[in-house]
């Protein structure tokens, strides 16, 4: 029975590990899309730059703010907790900065047109 335990326990760390990275993944791939997307519009002088560059940030923040919380499944120690928490917190903050902005911004580009 203890072996079938260590075996599921073992098998769920592979799976969330597998996960987090994928999730990692996933917002590194937005955020280098989001970049390159707001490189060209700044080329083109486009008015929506900031809002594309805010939304595709704060979507980024999002998947790396998941593979965190899925990271907080296997942790083992409470040091190791309260530097993932710190971490979820301050991804958070930034999200809501950056939610708040573009609320902003979209104002801004409504009050333009």
């Amino acid at each position: 029975m203890a072996t079938f335990l260590e075996f599921i326990e073992l098998s769920l760390t592979y799976v969330v590990e597998f996960c987090t990275v994928l999730l990692e993944l996933f917002g590194v791939i937005v955020l280098v899309y989001t970049a390159i997307k707001g490189f060209i519009s700044w080329i083109r002088h486009e008015s929506s730059l900031r809002l594309d560059l805010a939304q595709g940030i704060a979507l980024s923040l999002e998947f790396k703010m998941g593979s965190e919380v899925l990271r907080t499944v296997v942790v083992r120690e409470w040091a190791e907790l309260g530097i993932l928490g710190a971490i979820i917190l301050l991804r958070g903050l930034l999200t809501f900065l950056i939610h708040w902005e573009i609320k902003n911004e979209e104002k801004s580009l409504e009050k333009q047109s």
